[in-house]
Parts: C-alpha cells; sequence; structure tokens
C-alpha cells in the first residue's frame, strides 16, 4: 500500500469519525423530537390553531344562527350505508333528520331520529357566506348538509337552537387567541421589568420586587371580579376583548420577570458581558444582543407553559360572568351554559362538547411547555 492510499485512507476514517457540532437550537429541537408525548402535542396544538384561523371554512353553519324548533336538540349521528333502489345497501354519508315527541308520563318533550328523514352530507358544501381569511369571500364549507335549508347538529344544540360545533369552532380563535396575545403581553412587560431588575440591582431591584411581590399577594378572583366590574356595559365587543385579555395578563407577567431577574443576576458577571461592556455597547444592547437571547430557549418554554394557564383563566371569567359576554363566543362562554344541574342532566353536550376540548387542548399545551422545558437543556441529558 503506498503512502497516498494510506493518507486516503486516514483522512477517510477522521472524517468518519468527526463529532458533529449542532447548534443551541438544533440541539434542543433534537431533544424535544424524543419526548414523543410533546412531539405528538405539537401537531395538536397546530391542529387547534388551525383551527381557529380556518373556523368560517370549519364550521358547518353560522354559529349565531338559531333556530326556535330546535331547543336543545340532541347529537345527530353520521351514517355511512343508506338502502339502495334495489333494496341493497350502498354507501352514502347521511344523517337523519329529528321530530319531536312528548313523553306523557314525564309530560316533556324530546327530540328522537326519524329514519323517514334522510339529510345527505358531503365535503366543501354550499352554506352561509363569509370571508376566507377574512379575505376572501365564499360560501364553501368542508363539511355539512348538501342542502344549506337542512339541519344537522352533530353535536347537539343549545337552547336557542344553536349549532354547539360551529359555536365551539368559533370558540377557539377567541379563546386561544387571548392565551397568545396574554402571553405577548407577559413577555414584553415581564423580560423588560425583569432584565431591569436583574441587570442594574440596587433601589431599582426593590421597587420592582416589592410591585411583583404586592401583586401576587392580591387574590387573583377579587382583582379580576373588580377590574371586570368596572369595564362598561356599553362598550363594543372588541374593545371589552382587548380588556379582558390585559386583566388576564395582569398577573402572568409576574412568574416570567422572577425568571428573568435571576438569570440577569447570574450572567451579569459572566466574562462574555463584561467584554460586550469593554466593547463600548449600551446597555440595552447588551440585555438585547447577549443576555436575553443566552436563555431565548428557557423563556420559550415559560411561555408555552403560560398559554394554558391564559385559556383556563379567561374560561373562568367567562363562565363566572366577568369576563366576555355574548355575543362573543368563546369556550367559557359555551361552558356558561351548562352551569345548572337541570341543563346537564337533559342537554349533557352543552358540558361535555366544550369541556372535552378544554381539557383536550390545555394538557396539549401543558405536555408541549414539558418537552420545551427538558429539551431547553440539551447539554443535561
Amino acid at each position: 500500500m503506498t503512502a497516498i492510499d494510506t493518507a486516503a485512507e486516514d483522512h477517510a476514517e477522521t472524517s468518519v469519525k468527526a463529532p458533529v457540532l449542532l447548534g443551541p437550537w438544533a440541539l434542543m429541537w433534537r431533544q424535544f423530537r424524543r419526548h414523543r408525548i410533546a412531539y405528538l402535542s405539537l401537531y395538536i396544538v397546530g391542529f387547534v390553531y388551525l383551527v381557529a384561523l380556518f373556523g368560517e371554512f370549519l364550521a358547518p353553519v353560522n354559529h349565531l344562527e338559531t333556530n326556535t324548533r330546535a331547543p336543545f336538540a340532541p347529537p345527530q349521528h353520521v351514517h355511512f350505508f343508506a338502502e339502495g333502489e334495489d333494496g341493497g345497501r350502498e354507501f352514502g354519508l347521511h344523517a337523519y333528520g329529528l321530530k319531536m315527541e312528548v313523553d306523557r308520563e314525564a309530560m316533556r318533550r324530546h327530540f328522537v331520529e326519524d329514519p323517514e328523514k334522510i339529510i345527505p352530507l358531503g365535503f366543501f358544501v354550499r352554506g352561509h357566506e363569509y370571508k376566507l381569511l377574512w379575505l376572501f369571500p365564499t360560501d364553501r364549507h368542508f363539511f355539512g348538509p348538501k342542502d344549506p335549508r337542512d339541519k344537522v347538529y352533530f353535536w347537539g344544540a343549545d337552547r336557542l337552537g344553536r349549532d354547539i360545533l360551529s359555536r365551539i369552532i368559533m370558540g377557539t380563535r377567541i379563546s386561544m387567541s387571548i392565551g397568545l396575545v396574554g402571553v405577548a403581553v407577559s413577555l414584553i412587560v415581564g423580560v423588560s421589568l425583569g432584565g431591569i431588575s436583574g441587570y442594574y440591582g440596587g433601589w431599582v431591584d426593590n421597587a420592582i420586587q416589592r410591585l411583583i411581590e404586592f401583586l401576587r399577594s392580591i387574590p387573583t378572583i377579587p382583582l379580576w371580579m373588580g377590574l371586570a366590574a368596572a369595564i362598561p356595559l356599553d362598550w363594543p365587543p372588541l374593545r371589552t376583548y382587548f380588556v379582558v385579555t390585559l386583566i388576564v395578563s395582569m398577573i402572568g407577567w409576574t412568574t416570567l420577570a422572577r425568571e428573568v431577574r435571576g438569570k440577569f443576576l447570574s450572567l451579569r458577571r459572566e466574562d462574555f458581558v463584561v467584554a460586550a461592556r469593554l466593547d463600548g455597547l449600551s446597555d440595552w444592547e447588551v440585555i438585547r444582543k447577549h443576555l436575553v437571547p443566552s436563555f431565548a430557549s428557557h423563556i420559550i418554554a415559560s411561555l408555552t407553559l403560560a398559554v394554558p394557564l391564559m385559556i383556563l383563566a379567561e374560561t373562568s371569567l367567562s363562565f363566572l360572568g366577568i369576563g366576555l359576554q355574548p355575543p362573543i363566543v368563546s369556550w367559557g362562554t359555551l361552558l356558561k351554559e351548562a352551569q345548572n344541574i337541570r341543563t346537564i342532566v337533559e342537554a349533557p353536550w352543552l358540558l361535555i362538547g366544550p369541556g372535552s376540548v378544554i381539557v383536550m387542548t390545555v394538557l396539549a399545551l401543558n405536555f408541549l411547555g414539558d418537552g420545551l422545558r427538558d429539551a431547553a437543556d440539551p447539554y443535561a441529558h
């Protein structure tokens, strides 16, 4: 073997054994993918936000449309096979209509399926008009009855005959956006005040920390009730929505501010921070370019865990009647329809529908946050 062949073989072995150096974000993503539940939760959360974005397209009917002939209509099942003209069974999506009967023993009206009334179902059917993505007018809907005049309640109806499934889909937009906006407010306020507190210390640190302790010492529910009671009843829904979002964010930023303060206290004496100061960078540039990026992954994980808390806070406020009010549709206002035992007994879908969606979304967000938190320090695994 010649010297050239030996050198080529050594080079090949070296190139194979050479370690691949990954950046912090690549290491975080690789560690996150190993967390099976968190990885699955990422897709669930993404699906929920897609539902919020394309709500009108996915809603079978207009979520504000009432039907006085179908109060508390039960969920209608989708059937896949129907009896053909030759007496055999053929594939065809359909649902049976509803007819009202009277229980003479209990003296109460209830709905039963009417097999003689078949409602054909299909994909990309015509229905009420709307603007897709708030830009493109259309009347196409993903799934529903082929005849727009037919009414099908896949998840039942409420006391006014409004479709629960369509209201849950449209409520997703409000509840999930409140979580995002609330977290954005917490990010800005928490990182700013926490960074100033930890970077400068002294009386500035004391003042900000006493403010945080004061806010955290106030009982949450009475604070929310007092702030929500100050909202005028004649305010438009959009303004009320933003005020409720700010109310929900009042407490959320304090936890992030304390975490940022602790990180800044431990990092402000590090060599790379001192070098940045010696290079002539201002305090704001040191914070923005060096301190915050050094633990950005931890901030992302903390914010992900804060989103479900924001959603639950809005749901609780609306359920108690001090948050969003009709005609705004959110998961909290939907749960408010199931406040008494009689309603739950007669129409359990009013609780099961929005309740199951809230539980699924909050669990997915918590699992996602746990996965991001575990992956935020890939070198520890």
